[in-house]
């Protein structure tokens, strides 16, 4: 029984058997191959839109990653190795602002006159927080963020790393030979003997063993664990170092106290002349001393090219630690601070301090004692100000008096100028003007002790209607006009600044620091490695010994230490002659000395058969 035509159905087959055709043979002929030729293209196209990888007319379907998805995203790309550098990088860059533009914590008055002499750029720096870098939200954002990076990563690392102590080395891979370093000898040492030799060998040389079957008996071993111990301390001390810096910036307090020689000072908050603290700071993390500048000393050098030059400062002081605390002497200099529990006391500025005697225009004394003068260059030529202002003029009626100038410790008529030849107290000498009114004390904001504010004031003038001011020395007196009163100048005493620094977070910072450098270097130094040691019997009888290493990181260092470890083990399992089976073989006793086999690395070595699932090179984490 035959068909016609390709393509038939099974009923145009049984009709044509059966002679019962409904149309010629070639009409139905040229159908079916139109039909087969139909559904084959049809089949082709269904076929190629399955396997290309164009887009359709149908839209791709995409699946969303969710709510959840998104956040895993987002915590792998946090505490991933580029952005924990990124974010380290952004940290280091806030830091340049935050050194270059003065800061309000640390010199108000240095912004102030900034804002003064940029009034374009101060209002941009405002709105930017460069004033104020580290506390602003845009610093603090790239803190947090670094410091959840790095927890982040330390955690789960930490966990791996304990799972590894606890876990055995891996097993010996069944080609050995296929490690990067390999070694291979005989030895008349029987297996048992060669493996127990070896795995003391190990042992004594810190390497963690594990004897195991695999192939006849062998010995595997790992050493080199202290480098992920240096990596994890490394990322541990610097979230030390975070907060340790964020303690610091949190619980700081800093405060400065001028103090003229005989005067004393209390540690709380009303004595400071200015006073900056953390946000989370508390008055009642002062400690409690008070101390009393008993006498300052200042040495300069007398002749040579650094006349002039300070010599020594030193501040001797009387201090009482609490309430009733009994006074102790001390002594305060330049660099070294005294510490009184978690506070320093440092010596910062020291000056003049010319005494004066001030009588109204009714004779009684309005003012009596040492007015503090500010340092103006290396000489001490020094300007400031004496305010009265309980004072009456010669009718009675109540005034206020103002007198501003300069005063040289050393002066010089012959040099035609006012200022001082030499910081030593030699030829002092003080210039005054003096004026009279409202010194703008009793109401409004706050003034500068040390600054002379003449708005609502007026000079006084002279006989020719100038300016009202005078030259004294000590002992003079200057006579204000019209029996206004008088200024007499006693004599000078000196003063010194101090600054009050507690400080928190300073010994985690040091340590943190020590333990960074510490961990940095093991990492970087420590080499993670691993040894196997097999030994079998041969046909010939003899045991073959074979020794091969693999470093988790690349060393150049391995290839010798696995010479030198089949050097000792030669002790143990020496060097059989060759025999003449081994001759008819092929398998010679090669050379005990370890060998670098990059071929054998790029033949396999980079995924030995063995059951523990950190082969991987090291490197995924941070």
């Amino acid at each position: 029984m035959s068909t016609t035509g390709t393509g038939k159905g099974a009923a145009d087959a049984a009709a044509d058997e059966a002679g019962e055709a409904t149309e010629p043979a070639g009409v139905r002929g040229s159908a079916g191959a139109a039909a087969e030729s139909g559904a084959d293209s049809g089949s082709e196209r269904a076929a190629a839109a399955q396997l290309s990888t164009a887009p359709g007319e149908e839209k791709l379907n995409v699946p969303s990653l969710g709510p959840l998805g998104w956040l895993r995203w987002f915590w792998r790309q946090l505490t991933s190795m580029r952005v924990a550098l990124i974010l380290l990088f952004l940290l280091s860059l806030g830091a340049i602002p935050g050194s270059i533009v003065p800061q309000t914590p640390v010199d108000a008055l240095r912004v102030e006159q900034f804002r003064a002499d940029h009034t374009t750029l101060a209002p941009l720096y405002d709105k930017l927080q460069l004033f104020d870098v580290y506390t602003s939200v845009w610093f603090s954002a790239i803190y947090i963020l670094l410091f959840v990076s790095l927890i982040g990563c330390i955690v789960p690392r930490t966990w791996q790393f304990v799972g590894q102590l606890r876990a055995r080395p891996p097993r010996a891979p069944r080609r050995l030979d296929r490690m990067p370093v390999y070694t291979t000898w005989r030895t008349a040492a029987e297996p048992e003997e060669t493996l127990t030799a070896a795995r003391s060998l190990l042992r004594r040389r810190r390497f963690r063993t594990h004897r195991d079957g695999s192939g006849g008996g062998a010995v595997a071993s790992e050493k080199g664990y202290l480098r992920e111990v240096g990596n994890l301390l490394f990322h541990i001390a610097l979230i030390v170092l975070l907060l340790a810096f964020a303690s610091g910036q949190l619980f700081k307090s800093e405060g400065r106290k001028l103090i003229v020689q005989g005067d004393g000072f209390s540690n709380v908050l009303t004595q400071y002349d200015d006073f900056q603290s953390g946000s989370l700071f508390d008055p009642d993390m002062l400690d409690p001393f008070a101390f009393r500048l008993k006498e300052f000393h200042a040495t300069y050098e007398e002749s040579g090219p650094n006349k002039g030059t300070p010599r020594d400062y030193r501040a001797d002081i009387a201090i009482a630690k609490g309430a009733d605390g009994t006074e102790r002497d001390a002594t305060i200099k330049v660099n070294h601070p005294l510490k009184v529990g978690s506070s320093k006391i440092y010596l910062i500025a020291n000056g003049y301090a010319p005494a004066v005697t001030v009588k109204d225009g009714k004779g009684n004394i309005a003012y009596r004692g040492p007015v503090p003068f500010l340092q103006q260059d290396n000489n001490q030529t020094s300007s400031g100000v004496v305010k009265v202002t309980d004072y009456l003029d010669a009718k009675g009626r109540k005034d206020q008096l103002g007198f501003q100038g300069f005063f040289v410790p050393d002066f010089e008529p012959s040099s035609g100028t006012m200022f001082s030849q030499s910081p030593s107290l030699k030829n002092p000498a003080m210039f005054l003007t003096a004026y009279h009114g409202n010194l703008g004390v009793d109401g409004g904001p706050a003034q500068n002790v040390y600054q002379l504010d003449t708005d609502n004031m007026t000079k006084f003038k002279d006989e020719d209607g100038g300016p009202f001011a005078e030259k004294l020395v000590p002992g003079s007196t200057m006579k204000l006009p019209n029996g206004a009163g008088s200024l007499t100048f006693d004599g000078v005493e000196k003063w010194a600044n101090f600054q009050v620094s507690h400080q928190v977070g300073n010994g985690w910072a040091l340590g943190g620091a020590l333990a960074a450098i510490v961990g940095l270097a093991g990492s970087l130094f420590i080499q993670r490695r691993r040894v196997w040691v097999r030994a079998y019997t041969a046909d010939d009888g003899q045991t073959v010994v074979e020794m091969a290493a693999l470093g988790r990181s690349e060393s150049a260092r391995l290839p010798d230490e696995l010479a030198s470890l089949a050097t000792d083990m030669q002790a143990a399992a020496p060097v059989a002659a060759e025999s003449p089976a081994a001759d008819a073989a092929g398998e010679g006793a090669p050379s005990a000395d370890a060998v670098s086999g990059d071929a054998a690395a790029a033949d396999g070595a980079a995924a030995p058969d063995s059951a523990d699932p950190a082969e991987a090179p090291e490197g995924a984490g941070k």
